[in-house]
């Protein structure tokens, strides 16, 4: 595999960045999650560094160096993610449970899968051109596919911020697996928080993403001209881009061509850092999400391997 990929967090406006993204390679896969925060002051970070962390160490545990099967692979561990904070809501006797959105994407012998619940969105772009992008579980878009709104009044709707489906829930998310679609070299793929395509529209993001030579620098705009269009009630905003193969020879290309099967790589974005003030007692440190992930992550490794009787 040949590609080139960027991916940036700003806190914008908010006193604290819930955002978490990573991605994570083997010799012959690739994966990219994103993951928004919802909910109390820092519960919703629980909730999403929860879900980066299950789907990059599944991947790193599985992907050896293929998945046997991606769809199947974003489905089952997106589920787990969402199972995993009712553990940890449980666990930690939380008052609200900690609620995320996020959207995935396995690349793997030139196929793009795809899966996602929420608002957080994945695009598709070939020389210029959207082929797709996944679809919000929100309530303007519900509205809008029924056709009690326009397009142009889901801008500006009172509930344009309102989501119906996420991990964390009461009710068990709906997870939305997209078709795959076929790679083709120089093709863009953009996985972006609400808190970018919220203030930029999808023709904004599409010229950005083609009028640069790089993917370094079309999610660097899109981060700057986001931030910048963004008020003092703006959201977080974070973003994935890669751009497929090798059509623009980038020096921070990636290639695993020698890369033993055996081995991945994994790059999360790191948090900035976060104005603390005023915290809730209930919050959870970093320290205490990653021992928390873990003691989780453990129990149900020693309950798969407790033999039967």
């Amino acid at each position: 595999m040949k590609f080139t990929i960027f991916q940036n967090s700003r806190q914008g406006p908010r006193p604290y960045n819930q955002d978490r993204l990573a991605y994570s390679y083997s010799k012959d896969a690739l994966l990219l999650v994103l993951a928004d925060g919802m909910g109390g002051h820092r519960n919703g970070e629980v909730a999403a560094q929860l879900a980066v962390k299950t789907l990059t160490d599944a991947f790193q545990r599985l992907a050896i160096p293929t998945l046997s099967s991606p769809a199947k692979f974003l489905i089952d561990h997106i589920q787990q993610v969402h199972d995993m904070i009712e553990n940890v809501t449980q666990d930690q006797e939380l008052i609200e449970s900690p609620r995320t959105t996020i959207v995935a994407a396995i690349i793997q012998r030139g196929y793009l899968y795809c899966a996602h619940v929420g608002d957080s969105r994945l695009y598709h772009f070939r020389n210029g051109h959207l082929l797709f992008r996944t679809e919000d579980h929100s309530v303007v878009q519900s509205l809008y596919k029924k056709g009690m709104i326009t397009k142009e009044e889901m801008a500006t709707h009172p509930y344009k911020n309102k989501i119906y489906n996420c991990l964390g829930g009461e009710t068990p998310p709906q997870i939305d697996l997209a078709d795959r679609h076929e790679l083709q070299e120089g093709d863009t793929v953009l996985l972006c928080t609400d808190g970018v395509w919220g203030v930029l529209s999808d023709q904004q993001i599409k010229e950005i993403m083609h009028h640069n030579i790089t993917i370094v620098d079309a999610t660097t705009e899109l981060m700057e001209s986001a931030e910048f269009a963004s008020d003092e009630k703006g959201d977080n905003m974070s973003a994935i881009g890669l751009q497929w193969g090798d059509r623009s020879s980038s020096l921070t290309a990636v290639s695993t061509q020698l890369m033993p099967l055996g081995e991945t790589t994994t790059i999360m974005n790191p948090v900035t850092q976060q104005n603390m003030e005023d915290t809730d007692p209930l919050e959870l440190s970093d320290d205490d999400i990653e021992n928390t992930i873990n003691a989780i992550q453990n129990a149900l490794n020693k309950t798969h391997q407790k033999p039967k009787i």
